[in-house]
């Protein structure tokens, strides 16, 4: 090899020194960067919601289509008795199944306990638009009694065991949650919940601003309105430290909403790490 002569023999070998003594700098940075890279390139939470027995056919084709698409972590929301048609537990093959998603690496939270709110009739046009417009009847945790929650808190953590779960955060039906279920939900010692727009953290306090895409499929206009929303919420949110997919099984039914999420997701994915909502919450932790 010929020496560049602005350099000379000593010259290259102050340059190999200089490299070696970087490398060895760099060493302890490189050893953390898995945990590190959640940072630097961005950090994306699929969560699929309302699993249950009744969907778990449904859940677990979306499941494939994610792990196909490079996708091999989410956040599994799992209602205990989903509207009343019998408990996780009692259902071997189902429990046998989410304990398996576990070990490899997807969350189970709890996500309600019935998924159901009865209608009431002291409801205001408010709650009424909210309960039965918005969520379909399904906000079960937007107005209990601190103790109404905190008993079926305590039933979901029951059913939850007895599959050999244990839920580290607890998010209610359509992000709907209450300010005494929400006190409820703190002292039950749930570490963590998400609304539509933030990720809680009830271990220090924080909230962090991370709007969810999410997309209504109950009739066509909802459809339409959802493939134009997210397209431009994705758009709007493409720097954001932390990039959230909401799935619910019935958006699987439709071509056009699986193609998007899919779409979206494998995009999402060049440039972020894809991880549970506890595994998040715990890198978050370290960077006070």
């Amino acid at each position: 090899m010929d020496l560049d002569p602005r350099f000379g023999a000593d010259g290259y070998h102050w340059m190999v020194l200089g490299f070696l003594l970087t490398f060895s700098l760099l060493s302890p940075i490189t050893a953390d960067w898995q945990m590190q890279k959640a940072f630097t390139i961005g950090s994306l939470v699929i969560s699929i919601h309302d699993v249950s027995p009744s969907t778990r056919k449904r859940a677990q084709k979306i499941l494939g289509d994610l792990q196909r698409a490079g996708i091999a972590k989410t956040s599994l929301l799992v209602i205990p008795n989903h509207h009343h048609r019998g408990l996780i537990s009692e259902d071997t093959e189902f429990a046998s199944w989410i304990c398996e998603k576990v070990s490899e690496g997807h969350e189970a939270v709890l996500h309600g306990f019935y998924h159901l709110r009865k209608k009431q009739n002291s409801d205001g046009a408010m709650n009424a638009l909210i309960t039965q417009s918005y969520t379909a009847g399904e906000g079960e945790f937007f107005d209990p009694s601190r103790e109404q929650a905190r008993e079926l808190l305590q039933a979901g953590r029951t059913a939850f065991a007895a599959c050999g779960l244990d839920a580290k955060g607890f998010i209610a039906p359509a992000w709907l949650l209450g300010s005494e279920a929400e006190a409820a939900v703190k002292q039950e010692g749930f570490e963590y919940t998400t609304r539509i727009a933030t990720v809680d953290d009830f271990t220090n306090g924080r909230s962090y601003a991370a709007r969810s895409l999410v997309w209504s499929v109950r009739a066509r206009w909802r459809r339409i309105c959802s493939l134009v929303w997210n397209q431009a919420l994705f758009l709007t949110l493409r720097k954001a430290p932390l990039l959230r997919i909401g799935i619910h099984p019935p958006d699987w039914d439709y071509p056009a909403i699986r193609s998007q999420i899919l779409h979206l997701a494998s995009t999402a994915l060049a440039r972020r790490q894809a991880m549970t909502y506890q595994h998040w919450l715990e890198i978050q932790r370290l960077n006070p």
